[in-house]
């Protein structure tokens, strides 16, 4: 094990960034005993800043020195300061959290009352990014030394009373390894409701309608008031079915996020409530890998009213995610869950995460992110994908 340096050195550039500072910086510190700590660097609007942690062996005086060269040569401000030795940077990295905050627009209200949360659970910002300014403004937090779960409580309250989604989730390996995400369809990739809609052209909608949205706030036991508002379409012509998928509307963004998803390798797919006749059609329209979902009964072209095979409720679609995950090898803690209702709640659980989508208020408590603004594709900034990354898809080979 290396001998602990008696002392440290945190050099602060700033100035107007041009090509060469950091490496001219570089140079000259190879030239006296030093060891690199830490490395931060962000250039906004052709702003630099630029820290530098080092433990050192040589006199103080050297390092100004190099600092005072530096800063003369490339036309930079330098501040030097020194510390005992500095702390194990494994001890400074645990405990880390990304945290992601969404809004649109995001005012400096809102970031000012995260970072002030952040602080009083005993957590450090350590870098901040830009992920995207379009369809939503995010930035995302690299926060230390707070328990996730505290961090998650303090920071909930938060999103409640400004308003704006904030998602958190530990740091390491399993965040940058999900493999397989699985949408719920109504209110989530599509906007509105398909049992409702056919309702709608059964005369029955207001009535169903109102069933529906007792369901999905967890009023209603999902699977006898499925097969409730099922059984009002008896003798509705199949073709009411047609009439239903082209008039659907996807969710904004959906596109986006199955096509950069897919890019990255990701298995994409659907697990709904829903019915097969729309779910399997929506797979193919988004190129998507599968679908789990509920199959109306057809009989002489007419619906019975009835559902053929077991129902997909809110432990069904739970089943549906592990096996779906088992038939690609996919360890649950690399999948990726979106929902609204009630009916998703065990299926966000079961997720390595996952996240309520526009969701009732019982589904958003129990969720590891929730997320209220109208765009599907925000889900892309809570996984830490910016929207240069996005944009970087339709950007020819060189």
């Amino acid at each position: 094990m290396p001998a602990v340096p008696d002392r440290s050195a945190l050099l602060t550039v700033t100035g107007r960034d041009h090509p060469g500072v950091t490496a001219r910086l570089f140079a000259e510190l190879a030239s006296v005993d030093v060891d690199i700590l830490d490395v931060e660097q962000v250039v906004i609007r052709g702003q630099l800043v630029l820290g530098v942690l080092l433990a050192i062996q040589v006199a103080e005086a050297d390092i100004k020195a190099v600092a005072a060269q530096v800063a003369a040569d490339a036309g930079v401000s330098i501040d030097v300061s020194f510390d005992e030795a500095a702390t194990d940077l494994a001890e400074h990295r645990r405990r880390r959290n990304h945290v992601i905050m969404l809004g649109a627009p995001l005012h400096a209200k809102a970031v000012a009352a995260v970072a002030r949360a952040i602080a009083e659970v005993g957590g450090n910002i350590d870098t901040i990014a830009r992920l995207s300014t379009y369809p939503v403004t995010s930035l995302e937090l690299m926060v230390s030394g707070a328990k996730s779960a505290k961090l998650r409580a303090a920071l909930s309250t938060v999103a409640s009373q400004t308003g704006v989604d904030i998602a958190v989730e530990r740091a390491g390996l399993l965040r940058r390894s999900k493999r397989l995400i699985v949408l719920d369809v109504d209110s989530t990739l599509i906007q509105g409701e398909v049992i409702d809609s056919l309702a709608a052209k059964a005369g029955r909608g207001a009535e169903v309608a109102s069933v529906t949205a007792a369901a999905m706030a967890g009023k209603l036991d999902f699977g006898e008031s499925l097969r409730a508002r099922v059984a009002v379409l008896d003798g509705l012509p199949a073709t009411a079915l047609d009439e239903v998928y082209d008039e659907l509307v996807l969710t904004p963004g959906a596109r986006t996020l199955v096509r950069t998803l897919k890019a990255m390798g990701y298995r994409c797919g659907i697990v709904s409530g829903g019915f097969t006749q729309i779910t399997d059609r929506l797979v193919t329209r988004l190129d998507m890998d599968f679908s789990a979902a509920n199959t109306l009964e057809i009989v002489h072209g007419k619906l019975t009213g009835r559902l053929l095979g077991e129902l997909l409720d809110r432990r069904g679609k739970a089943e549906a995610l592990r096996k779906i995950a088992a038939d690609f090898g996919i360890p649950l803690s690399q999948t990726v869950a979106v929902g609204d209702g009630a009916n998703d709640i065990d299926m966000l659980a079961t997720a390595g995460l996952g996240v309520a989508f526009n969701a009732k208020p019982v589904v958003r408590n129990q969720a590891h992110a929730a997320l209220n603004q109208p765009y599907l594709d925000a889900i892309l900034f809570v996984l830490g994908i910016s929207r240069a990354d996005i944009e970087s898809l339709d950007e020819p080979a060189t």
